[in-house]
C-alpha cells in the first residue's frame, strides 16, 4: 500500500484549493466552522456553485456527467471541502441515488434524472426508516400497490433528514409479501409535490427540524420511476447503503474538527490539564487510524479490488469518533456550551455571558445531536455482525 501522493495528485490538491478559496464565501464557511445553523439556500446556494464547477457530482464517471476522478482525487476533493469549511454535499442525490440510477436504471431514467442532481437543482430525500423499520430495514411496510400505469403509494417513512426541502425522494416500497421479507422489496423515485404526500417536521431538543415524518395516501407514482425489477429493491438498497455507510465516516471532517479541539482547549485554559490533554492525544490516534482505513481503502479501489465491503467497519468508528469530539469540546467549554437561543443563534448572536465565546454557545446542542451518529445508517450493533460476517464467515 502506497500511502504516498504523486506529484499530479498534489498539483490536483493545490487547484481544489485555489478554486475554494476563489468561490467559497468566507461568510459561509464561518458559518460552517462555528457550527451555526446553515439554510437551505445555504446548503443549496453552495452545491449549485459546485455544480456549476462539474463538481458537486464529483464521485460520477465522465459517462455520466462527472469528471471521472480516481479514489484518490475524490478523496483530496473531500479533505480540501472539509479544511476550508463548506458546507457538508447533501448526500442523497449525488452519492447515493445517482451510483443506483447509473447501475440500474434506464437510459431514460439516466437522462431524465441524473442533470438535475449534478447540478444541484434538484433536492433528494431518502424514504428508508419506518416507525417500525430502523436497522431492520428488511420489514417496511410502506405498500406500493401496480394499477394499470402507476403504483399507488400508502405508507409513511420518518427520520427523513432534511426532507421538509425535498423535491424528490427514492423510495424502499413493499410490492409483494411472498417469500423472505427482503424479496418484496421494490425501489420507487417519488416527486415529493405529488398529491397524498405529507411532510411533517420534527423538532428536535436544538429547535432544528433535521428530520421528518412523511406520509403517502394513495400516492400515485408513474410505473416508469420503478428502478430496475420489481421486488429487487433489496439489491440496490445494499448497493446505495454501502456508499451511505462510507460517507458517514467523514474523516476529512473529523481532522477538521480536532484541531478545532485544540482551539477550544487552549482557549478555555484546559489545554494544560494532563488528563484533558491525554484524551485529545487518544482521540487524534483514532483520528489518523480511521485515515489509514480510508486510504487503504483508495488503495484498494486504486488496484481495481472491492472496498465496500468494509463500509460497514468505516462506519463504525468514524461515528464513534464524531460522537467522542463533540464530547470533548462541550467538556473544554464547561458551562459557556449551554446558552442557546434559537433566534439567536439564526441571528448569529449569542448575547453577552461572562467569560463565554460566542462559539461555544452550539457545543451542547451539538453534543447531543450527535448521540445520532452510532443509530442512523444502520445501527453500529448492526453493523457489527455485518462486519463479522462478511470478513470472518
Amino acid at each position: 500500500m502506497d500511502l504516498a501522493y504523486t506529484p499530479e495528485e498534489q498539483a490536483f490538491r493545490e487547484e481544489v484549493r485555489a478554486w475554494l478559496n476563489q468561490y467559497l464565501d468566507p461568510a459561509l464557511a464561518s458559518k460552517v466552522r462555528e457550527d451555526q445553523r446553515l439554510s437551505r439556500d445555504d446548503i443549496q446556494g453552495w452545491a449549485k456553485v459546485l455544480g456549476k464547477k462539474g463538481w458537486l457530482a464529483y464521485g460520477w464517471p465522465q459517462a455520466f456527467g462527472g469528471p471521472g476522478w480516481g479514489a484518490v482525487q475524490k478523496h483530496v476533493f473531500a479533505e480540501e471541502l472539509a479544511r476550508a469549511g463548506a458546507p457538508a454535499i447533501v448526500p442523497f442525490g449525488p452519492v447515493m441515488v445517482a451510483p443506483v440510477i447509473m447501475a440500474f436504471g434506464t437510459p431514460e431514467q439516466q437522462k431524465r434524472f441524473l442533470p438535475g442532481i449534478a447540478s444541484g437543482e434538484v433536492w433528494w430525500s431518502q424514504g428508508y426508516s419506518e416507525p417500525g423499520s430502523g436497522s431492520d430495514l428488511a420489514s417496511v411496510k410502506t405498500r406500493a400497490e401496480r394499477v394499470g400505469d402507476h403504483y399507488i403509494v400508502n405508507g409513511q417513512k420518518t427520520w427523513t433528514t432534511l426532507g421538509q426541502h425535498g423535491d424528490w425522494m427514492f423510495n424502499l416500497v413493499r410490492t409483494s409479501n411472498e417469500g423472505k421479507p427482503q424479496t418484496g422489496i421494490s425501489f420507487l423515485l417519488l416527486d415529493m409535490k405529488s398529491p397524498g404526500v405529507t411532510v411533517r417536521p420534527i423538532k428536535l431538543l436544538d429547535g432544528e427540524c433535521e428530520v421528518n415524518e412523511v406520509f403517502f395516501d394513495n400516492v400515485k407514482v408513474p410505473a416508469d420511476q420503478l428502478i430496475g425489477e420489481e421486488n429487487k429493491g433489496w439489491t440496490y438498497a445494499k448497493h446505495l447503503l454501502a456508499h451511505e455507510r462510507t460517507n458517514i465516516a467523514d474523516v476529512n471532517r473529523s481532522k477538521r474538527e480536532l484541531e478545532r479541539l485544540k482551539r477550544i482547549a487552549k482557549q478555555e485554559g484546559v489545554w494544560e490539564d494532563q488528563r484533558f490533554r491525554d484524551q485529545i492525544a487518544l482521540l487524534e490516534v483514532d483520528v489518523v487510524a480511521l485515515e489509514m482505513l480510508v486510504l487503504r481503502v483508495l488503495s484498494a479501489e486504486k488496484s481495481g479490488k472491492n472496498s465496500l465491503d468494509i463500509a460497514g467497519l468505516l462506519k463504525i468508528k468514524g461515528s464513534e469518533i464524531q460522537q467522542r469530539y463533540t464530547e470533548l469540546m462541550m467538556l473544554a467549554a464547561g458551562p459557556y456550551s449551554l446558552p442557546f437561543i434559537e433566534e439567536a443563534m439564526v441571528a448569529g448572536w449569542q448575547g453577552d455571558f461572562p467569560g463565554g465565546e460566542v462559539a461555544n454557545a452550539p457545543l451542547a446542542s451539538r453534543y447531543f445531536n450527535m448521540r445520532k451518529t452510532t443509530i442512523y445508517g444502520g445501527s453500529n450493533e448492526v453493523q457489527r455482525n455485518i462486519v463479522a460476517q462478511t470478513l470472518l464467515g
